[in-house]
């Protein structure tokens, strides 16, 4: 059995430095160049994987202006800033929408629009658009949580799931003894999902049969090319999901390929359910020859004789959006972790090639929840409010999901968290001014990436001096560890506003971490030690990274020119 390390203090090269120089912006011709991207032996030996395939059409191209057949709110009864509930309006219109061939977007007018029903969206090629989310824009405002308003059997696998084995929060100090909410990280409003598919897997006796396209039995990580026993029940253009089990237990190689030669403990998730896939990656056929084919964006893992994969159908969604709106709840009484109401605005489930862009959300138990969907386009967000939340934006049983300009100005419990099999996720360009973490949450969670990230905090005291707990994930454990090979953080930036003097170095913890993590560019306005176990690949500690700021952008734009010279 794996044990986990002992936690390791690794204080960083440049620490011995003095402070101001430390804390200084160096040019960006000042600074060694970037070993894990610029050095051959570096990169041959340790492995950073190309983040640059997340968000929507694989990061290639600007997310579409749905120009289809219009459907407006005003049309069938709604009157914004009325005070009177809209919501048998709104379904109107939306079930009319249902009615349209082709793409298809349902506007909403500027002002308030009360409504008090979940808005399902159930087809593809569709947009919700309201007139912005600014003072003059469109804010949906939804008085009652779901825990009222949702009627339907939808999370009727997962209410089964939390009573038979009894998951509760127990807070003994406050009294607390409850069975978790259903609505702590499912269901929406909005919410988003193919008909007769399942978000996330909980109950084996609701797993469906899984319908197997072809057999893999070739393939490089990193590389975009399979092979397979027969290709020939598939199509050029196919959207599928390429699936490895471990089968073999708690010793099966396809754990070392996910967490490497460790000596962590790994749950017993990993191997309890045999038939189902431990990782999925959705990718797009892009070429087929003979046995051979090229899918959209690189394997996840290698595929071989010892770590076999399969190619199975994938029911979803494509080019579903939604853009320009706020969405606001009352202020409410905040019950505790786990015991959420359902406030929460989006619930996007089953897509391929979506995008939600431009939305604040104001007192949301969750803004955000992401399941069983593939690149993706998340973008310029705002979650703000007085009360206690549980996620700003979550990213979980996703694959290339692409969040980027994210504000968080509420205090979720998880502010940036990706969530069980997210896979090659990317938060990017995010701002966080409470509670913030780097919340990797288990699950054989991996490959993901956390890119020029500014963080706010207030350090916390120990005996040992000054700290903060920046990657403090979570999760059961038996779906530990923290998180699997090459998960990168890149170019965080924390602000101190309190707790450390200036002059004091400031000690940065991980609290669930896993193994092969890559942290490259640490800075803010203190000195900082890290302390993350086992140890990580580190650089530029206590230094800038003004060359290269962002990861994602740098390895798109590489990609980019590669292609172009082809």
């Amino acid at each position: 059995m794996r044990k986990r390390h002992m936690s390791l203090i690794f204080l960083a090269g440049l620490a011995c430095l003095p402070a101001f120089y430390l804390n200084q912006i160096a040019s960006a011709d000042s600074l060694a160049p970037v070993k894990i991207v610029s050095n051959e032996h570096v990169t041959g030996k340790h492995r950073l994987p190309d983040f640059s395939y997340a968000g929507f059409n694989n990061g290639i191209g600007d997310i579409p202006f749905v120009a289809g057949a219009v459907i407006n709110v005003s049309e069938y009864g709604v009157i914004a800033d009325d005070e009177i509930d809209d919501s048998k309006a709104v379904l109107k219109a939306i079930n009319a929408a249902k009615e349209v061939a082709g793409p298809v977007s349902i506007e909403f007018p500027t002002g308030r629009i009360i409504i008090s029903e979940i808005l399902k969206i159930t087809r593809s090629d569709i947009v919700l658009r309201g007139a912005g989310n600014g003072d003059g824009g469109t804010e949906l405002h939804f008085p009652r949580p779901l825990e009222v308003v949702d009627k339907s059997d939808s999370l009727d696998e997962l209410r089964t799931y939390l009573k038979k084995y009894d998951k509760r929060q127990r807070e003994k100090d406050r009294n607390i003894d409850e069975l978790f909410s259903e609505y702590s990280w499912s269901g929406g409003f909005i919410w988003v999902q193919k008909e007769d598919t399942r978000a996330a897997a909980y109950l084996e006796t609701y797993d469906p049969e899984i319908k197997v396209l072809a057999n893999a039995i070739a393939g490089v990580a990193g590389e975009k090319t399979l092979t397979l026993t027969d290709a020939g029940s598939l199509r050029i253009g196919d959207v599928v999901e390429l699936q490895w089990f471990n089968r073999k237990g708690e010793t099966g190689p396809l754990l070392t390929e996910l967490y490497g030669d460790t000596d962590l403990e790994i749950g017993s998730h990993h191997w309890s359910f045999g038939e189902r896939p431990l990782i999925r990656q959705k990718t797009k056929i892009l070429a087929i020859d003979e046995s051979e084919i090229t899918i959209s964006d690189p394997l996840l893992h290698t595929v071989s004789a010892d770590i076999p994969a399969q190619i199975a159908e994938w029911q979803h969604l494509k080019n579903v959006g939604i853009e320009d709106l706020k969405i606001s709840f009352p202020p409410s009484p905040y019950f505790g972790h786990h015991l959420e109401r359902g406030y929460n605005g989006i619930y996007f489930t089953s897509v391929f090639d979506g995008w939600i862009r431009d939305l604040t959300f104001e007192n949301s138990d969750s803004g955000i929840l992401t399941y069983n969907s593939a690149n993706v386009t998340i973008s310029n967000i705002d979650t703000v409010g007085d009360r206690q939340a549980h996620y700003s934006v979550h990213a979980g049983n996703v694959h290339n999901v692409l969040i980027e300009n994210l504000t968080v100005s509420n205090a979720p419990i998880h502010s940036l968290s990706l969530n069980t099999q997210s896979t090659k996720c990317v938060f990017k360009n995010a701002i966080v001014h409470q509670a913030a973490v780097l919340d990797q949450h288990a699950g054989a969670n991996h490959q993901n990436l956390f890119d020029n990230i500014l963080l706010n905090v207030d350090a916390r005291r120990d005996d040992a001096g000054p700290y903060y707990p920046v990657w403090d994930g979570s999760g059961a454990g038996y779906w530990q560890p923290g998180h699997g090979r090459y998960n990168t953080t890149w170019n965080l930036k924390v602000n101190v506003r309190s707790g450390a003097a200036r002059d004091e170095t400031v000690e940065l913890r991980g609290l669930a971490e896993g193994p092969d993590a890559r942290l490259i560019g640490i800075s803010g306005n203190r000195v900082f030690d890290v302390r993350y176990s086992p140890m990580p690949y580190m650089e530029r500690i206590n230094s800038s990274m003004a060359d290269i700021p962002s990861l994602y952008d740098y390895q798109l734009a590489k990609r980019k020119t590669n292609n172009s010279e082809k």
